[in-house]
């Protein structure tokens, strides 16, 4: 088939992509990130089933079609020669039943997503800060300067909310309610939910919003250079990669023994909870899990606080 043909049955199928990714952001609320991620992973699987399938028919993707394909990906590398790893591989396959579960919702008559399975993927580590670590890196930022008032709001506001980074740098200080000491936030899939501030938080961001003598509506902005007023506020707000470098500094800084992330802080925050007696069910609303399978990544506090129980409880102790 001349190279032509090849390109417009690829399209075909691609076709069928974009509008599964339009669902993904109109209906399902996706992320950018997210849509990125779906797109990357489908539209691989569109190049390399075009050349097995030069029809490109939907109707004759099988199990064995799904076989060849996780073959090829466990022999591809990224741009640093390293094969893909087992959890890259299962993104793939998880994108791929999306888009089949999709299609047949919508009447297409294709191959059952179920009869995909994911590959086996060893137990999530989770990285987290000791208490005395916390209040180390909280500590870790100089005073003198808006900038370093600013680093302080941060973490405290991090560590008391559990917030994603990318919920963190959208929020805006007319919609933080410093006397409630809450806010809402939309976060994952679209939902939303209500984040409640400590009292330390509140203070610090307070002491932070005072230092500052601009009227932009960023909570977070940056104070590097002089303020020109005729630009927008989006100009000033502190970005996503902005918030993982000022952290990361800090534990440097203080040199914890871990790479300290904003989802490390997050991850600390969930576990404080739960070492304070916090039930799983709860912690999984604040974080804005969907389900509660994604929070149990923090079994190496439930299982202390059960063998807490059964010591505390069990007749025979």
């Amino acid at each position: 088939m001349p190279k032509t043909a090849l390109l417009a049955n690829q399209n075909k199928i691609a076709k069928h992509v974009f509008d599964f990714l339009e669902y993904l952001e109109i209906e399902k609320g996706y992320s950018p990130l997210t849509l990125r991620n779906y797109r990357h992973y489908l539209l691989r699987f569109c190049s390399w089933y075009s050349k097995l399938n030069p029809e490109c028919s939907l109707f004759d993707i099988n199990p064995d079609v799904i076989r060849q394909y996780r073959v090829y990906l466990s022999r591809q590398t990224d741009g640093k020669g390293r094969f893909l790893g087992r959890k890259t591989q299962s993104y793939h396959a998880i994108a791929i039943r999306s888009f089949l579960r999709w299609l047949l919702k919508n009447d297409y008559n294709v191959m059952s997503p179920d009869k995909i399975e994911l590959p086996k993927i060893s137990e999530r580590q989770v990285k987290f800060l000791t208490g005395e670590q916390v209040e180390r890196l909280l500590n870790a930022p100089l005073l003198s300067s808006v900038a370093g008032k600013r680093d302080k709001a941060i973490l405290e506001v991090l560590f008391s909310t559990g917030l994603r980074v990318s919920e963190l740098v959208k929020l805006d200080r007319d919609k933080v309610d410093l006397q409630r000491r809450e806010f809402g936030v939309v976060g994952k899939g679209g939902r939303a939910r209500v984040v409640f501030l400590s009292a330390r938080a509140a203070d610090w961001l307070s002491i932070y919003l005072n230092a500052r003598n601009d009227k932009f509506s960023p909570l977070f902005i940056r104070h590097r250079g002089k303020i020109d007023p005729t630009k927008v506020d989006d100009d000033f707000r502190l970005t996503v990669r902005s918030i993982q470098r000022i952290i990361k500094k800090y534990g440097q800084k203080i040199k914890l023994p871990i790479d300290v992330t904003p989802h490390v802080i997050r991850h600390s925050y969930a576990t404080d909870l739960l070492m304070a007696g916090a039930d799983l069910r709860s912690v999984q609303e604040m974080l804005g899990h969907k389900n509660v399978s994604t929070t149990q990544i923090y079994t190496h506090v439930t299982h202390k606080r059960l063998r807490e129980v059964y010591e505390k409880y069990h007749r025979r102790n």
